[in-house]
């Protein structure tokens, strides 16, 4: 496959990463309405939990809509880890091993995101699971984006290197606050996620608009 098919198609899928998963949020978040879904208090796992009319961990739990969030999980999963290993191609030797194997980590972790949620019986095996690839999916996400400021083989300018680094470490600083207050939680949490898809959507972006330069080596190294 040559660059002018790949570097084009993993730009559009992280791009489209992006969108499906906001749109998603949107239409089930607003199916959500007794009482109404919040933004700041609620978990994004929460519009994935199929029961209704039950709290969970204090929350009041209703999402009509929890199929189209769960495959939304799944679709991200999927669409992100084929967009960066489609953009891996950028480096090479050890950085393109760890840059897949992110991808590809984050990949399997927010599948198991859309198979397992949590529910009204507590904490379960679903609910350990669910929780585990949240995490797995969360740091490998981020952990990407500072990986990506950091590759001058991507060819993007040197404003979205640093933002690229900046946004993939303020989504790990945002999640270490998840914790602090029940009404601030889905904030924090939101942190963590939407640094990732604004970063999928800005490189998407500039990949198409065609701001890539040719790419040099930056990492040969054998294991």
């Amino acid at each position: 496959m040559s660059r002018r098919i790949w570097l084009p198609l993993g730009a559009v899928v992280l791009v489209v990463n992006a969108v499906q998963w906001v749109v998603s949020e949107g239409v089930t978040a607003a199916a959500w309405t007794d009482p109404p879904y919040s933004y700041a208090s609620n978990y994004v796992s929460d519009l994935g939990v199929p029961d209704c009319g039950t709290r969970f961990q204090g929350r009041d739990i209703c999402s009509p809509d929890h199929a189209l969030m769960n495959a939304s999980f799944m679709a991200e999963g999927i669409l992100f880890a084929i967009g960066v290993v489609l953009l891996a191609r950028l480096v090479t030797g050890r950085t393109r091993r760890v840059v897949v194997g992110l991808a590809l980590a984050h990949g399997v972790g927010m599948v198991l995101v859309g198979l397992f949620h949590g529910s009204r019986g507590g904490v379960s095996v679903g609910l350990a699971i669910h929780g585990g690839a949240a995490a797995v999916g969360i740091l490998c996400a981020n952990t990407l984006a500072i990986i990506a400021g950091s590759l001058p083989s991507l060819g993007l300018p040197w404003a979205y290197r640093v933002f690229s680094i900046a946004v993939g470490a303020l989504g790990l600083l945002s999640e270490a606050f998840v914790g602090v207050s029940a009404g601030t939680a889905g904030v924090f949490e939101r942190g963590g996620v939407y640094s990732w898809l604004l970063w999928s959507c800005v490189t998407g972006v500039l990949l198409l608009a065609g701001r890539s330069r040719r790419p040099a080596v930056v990492e040969n190294v054998a294991v």
